[in-house]
């Protein structure tokens, strides 16, 4: 920016830069491109097919997914009997509360519109979550395969890097409280299909060390989180209000929750987003990422394929870092680059 031909001109009068519109600038207006205008072209086929990596690709690949959070492919030619094979190189399947099939879940268009249906269940079932995560082993990898597509992720190491270091400290100490009983309860009214499993209710730590990275990132998340274990319901800022002592599950939002889902929402710089297509396929880590469903309804069909497996249960090193502190290290090891003073 420091090169700009407007900087160059200062007014006589006022003493400041005047201000020239390119149509005047003779930097600008005589330059002739060296290149013409490209032409629209076809670009060649993903040339990576998972349904023909070996076991040793699939392990790099899962260390990609480690590193990337989600990698996604498209023109894919997996079949559903070849993406069960696949995924159950990485673990034991799991197998979702209202799942029918052991071995996936079929993921459809909503034909709700998910802000309307919180005015029924207290599920929100179009936020921010990462699948099941009140399993006491919840998942690792996930991978959904699109087979029908009418015409986004979140990076939790990237949210524990935006909170402040008293937040990070603050958090580091406390266990979130995950339940799937809200879920539950929508299974059985809005689904119209019976849970395989009872409720589950279970604490993890609220920032978590990846097993692979060995990075800290944020362990909550709006879809199944409703408190911190540590705290009192006046400490985290959360009032009950008449008729809501009787079920902890129904009260107001701890002011905690209330600005994490803030910070979650507002976190555009760690997003991912991706135009699925038939054929697509999506491979995350479901330890370090947030997704959600986009409110509102779909117009034409939508069909998916989802694998899971079960993941370690989730803990918290101290001594393991950020990544922005993992980037700030490796940066100062690294020394001035070449030629830099």
């Amino acid at each position: 920016m420091a090169h700009l031909e407007a900087r160059r001109h200062i007014s006589p009068d006022s003493g400041f830069h005047v201000t020239l519109h390119p149509h005047f600038n003779e930097k600008i207006r005589h330059h002739i491109p060296p290149e013409p205008i490209r032409e629209a072209f076809a670009p060649p086929k993903d040339r990576v097919q998972l349904s023909q990596l070996d076991e040793k690709q699939l392990d790099e690949l899962a260390l990609l997914v480690n590193e990337r959070g989600v990698v996604f492919f498209r023109d894919q030619d997996l079949t559903t009997e070849q993406q069960i094979k696949l995924f159950e190189h990485y673990g034991v399947l799991d197998r979702h509360p209202a799942q029918k099939d052991q071995k996936f879940v079929n993921i459809k268009g909503s034909r709700e519109d998910h802000r309307e249906i919180l005015k029924f269940t207290p599920w929100p079932s179009g936020d921010f979550h990462a699948d099941t995560s009140f399993e006491i082993n919840p998942p690792s990898y996930s991978l959904l395969r699109m087979e029908e597509h009418p015409a986004v992720g979140v990076s939790q190491y990237g949210l524990y890097d935006a909170l402040s270091k008293a937040y990070q400290t603050f958090l580091d100490g406390l266990h979130a409280v995950h339940t799937s009983r809200l879920q539950y309860d929508t299974i059985l009214d809005l689904w119209g299909t019976g849970p395989n499993r009872p409720p589950i209710d279970t604490h993890h730590p609220a920032v978590r060390t990846h097993p692979v990275t060995g990075l800290k990132a944020l362990n909550v998340n709006p879809g199944f989180v409703t408190g911190f274990a540590e705290l009192k319901k006046l400490e985290s800022g959360g009032i009950p209000g008449p008729n809501e002592t009787d079920n902890p599950l129904i009260f107001c939002l701890d002011k905690i929750l209330e600005f994490l889902a803030y910070h979650i929402h507002s976190a555009d710089d760690h997003y991912v987003r991706f135009k699925w297509a038939v054929g697509s396929v999506a491979m995350w880590d479901n330890r370090c990422t947030l997704h959600r469903v986009i409110p509102g309804t779909y117009k034409g069909e939508r069909r998916g394929i989802r694998t899971t497996v079960f993941g370690e249960k989730p803990y918290f090193d101290p001594e393991s870092e950020s990544r922005e502190q993992r980037w700030a290290r490796e940066r100062q090891n690294a020394g001035p680059a070449d030629g830099a003073e």
